[in-house]
């Protein structure tokens, strides 16, 4: 593993990691338990390395170092565990990141399910970058980066009972290079980022209603979402706007500049779906209420019941 990961930090073979950063920092973890462990699109190893790029992401921070600890239960194949470890190498290239530090335990058969991962990320935050819901004001713009709900049923695809005809892969990306591209050109007039794992946009929107204590209105037949995806949540009962995404995120931005977000996110490859879904506003604070495809008007709750397990 060691030659796999190497790096100057990795090969002082320290108890932790030992480097230097200057100036403001962000810091994450994560836990990942996804099942299957390898899906379309990509597998838990590929996912737990952009999970954690994308928090620090979301901080307005570009991602520098990674921590990896495996809980390995007996009787994961070697040819499996090592087809992770060469997807985490090539996700953590991709994302310009190294692996520093990390861990490995082991747990009886029947105590886990193949293969639990946890990363934890450290990142320098953008010169330009002030990120805060403290910042959203009436009238800013609601940007989403992509098609929603794709990563969620993807996974839902592959589980006992539950394939559909479709192509669709997961959306798992590392998403550093869209958001400096857009710090680098907007800077401060991006108020807020946050990426809708699990519990979606909807979510997202809620939690950002309750801490700005200001309304939410956005617009569905302005959501991108795949139509094949739209088919499968309709199937299965699901709202697109609840289901888990992996290379997606929502910003709020100064709507004298959204115009200006939205062409630049659409100039990069995960960006190209992008789109103004709603705008903040000083009514109805504290809900999120949705425009109907047939120009109704409804209230866009937490998801009530339990969130789909074992999703990211």
């Amino acid at each position: 593993m060691f030659d796999l990961f190497k790096n100057d930090h990795l090969n002082q073979q320290h108890d932790g990691a030992i480097f230097n950063l200057s100036g403001l920092c962000a810091f994450s973890t994560d836990s990942y338990v996804i099942s299957p462990i390898f899906f379309r699109g990509g597998n838990i190893g590929e996912l737990a390395v952009n999970g954690s790029v994308n928090d620090l992401a979301m901080c307005g921070a570009i991602p520098k170092f990674l921590s990896l600890a495996f809980i390995l239960e007996e009787g994961l194949r070697m040819e499996e565990f090592w087809e992770i470890l060469v997807s985490i190498k090539n996700a953590s290239e991709a994302a310009g990141v190294q692996i520093v530090t990390g861990d490995t335990k082991v747990v009886e058969k029947g105590k886990g399910d193949k293969i639990f991962i946890n990363t934890s990320g450290i990142g320098v935050i953008h010169p330009q970058a002030n990120i805060s819901f403290n910042r959203v004001s009436p009238g800013d713009k609601i940007i989403v980066s992509g098609n929603i709900a794709t990563h969620g049923v993807a996974i839902l695809s592959q589980r006992k009972g539950l394939e559909f005809e479709t192509s669709m892969e997961s959306d798992t990306a590392p998403l550093n290079g869209i958001v400096k591209n857009l710090l680098d050109t907007i800077g401060t007039d991006v108020h807020f980022m946050r990426d809708p794992t699990r519990g979606g946009v909807a979510t997202v929107m809620n939690e950002l209603a309750g801490q700005c204590k200001l309304g939410i209105d956005i617009i569905q037949k302005a959501i991108p979402t795949l139509e094949e995806v739209e088919g499968a949540c309709e199937m299965l009962g699901l709202d697109p706007l609840y289901v888990a995404n992996e290379g997606v995120f929502v910003c709020v931005v100064n709507a004298t500049r959204a115009e200006e977000a939205l062409q630049t996110l659409r100039q990069h490859p995960f960006g190209k779906n992008a789109a103004i879904i709603g705008e903040v506003t000083a009514q109805h604070a504290g809900q999120v209420v949705l425009t109907s495809k047939i120009g109704g008007r409804r209230v866009v709750n937490y998801l009530t019941g339990e969130q789909l397990p074992r999703i990211c």
